[in-house]
């Protein structure tokens, strides 16, 4: 494990995942190069099974924290092993896929978007489900190690500074809308 998520998951681990940090992802501007390298690995990833790469990913999300299995309200109380659960394979995909398309729109759109819901949902949804900074952290790090995974051979230090950018300005967005309503 690299010092990213050894940090996230301590902090996850030491904070009680209850309290909210002030870490938040700063914002740069997306580069045409950064753009070319999202769009060629996710339409290379796209051929082969999202499904498939989605659970890798959220696996690799409960590998660093166990701890945010209790997030996931159908993860909860089920008796099933996580990876055979029938409710987090199509939820993975739908956050993966949602995550990789946010990201080759990114330079398009000139900010993060999302198709099936708005911003201010996702917002809203973490905040109601207990989601802190941190799991952001650990969130990014799977992301990366899952596409460095996905795509081997085109993996390389532009391309992981690409996808980190780009989810960080989703992670900025959707911590942007996770305000409590008063």
């Amino acid at each position: 494990m690299n010092t990213l998520a050894s940090k996230a998951t301590s902090m996850l681990l030491s904070n009680g995942v209850e309290r909210r940090s002030s870490k938040r992802f700063k914002v740069r501007a997306f580069s045409e190069e950064q753009e070319a390298l999202v769009v060629k690995s996710w339409n290379a990833m796209k051929k082969k099974n999202p499904g498939e790469l989605g659970l890798k990913f959220f696996l690799r999300i409960f590998e660093i924290a166990p701890s945010a299995k209790k997030l996931f309200k159908f993860l909860k109380d089920s008796d099933v092993p996580v990876e055979k659960n029938p409710q987090l394979k199509p939820h993975a995909m739908t956050v993966f896929v949602m995550t990789c398309e946010s990201a080759v729109q990114l330079r398009k759109a000139g900010k993060a978007t999302v198709r099936e819901s708005t911003l201010k949902d996702l917002g809203a949804t973490h905040l109601k489900y207990g989601v802190v900074d941190e799991h952001f952290e650990v969130t990014k790090y799977a992301l990366l190690e899952t596409i460095k995974e996905a795509v081997p051979e085109m993996w390389s230090p532009e391309m992981k500074n690409a996808w980190a950018e780009a989810y960080d300005q989703l992670a900025a967005a959707i911590q942007n809308e996770m305000k409590p309503l008063n």
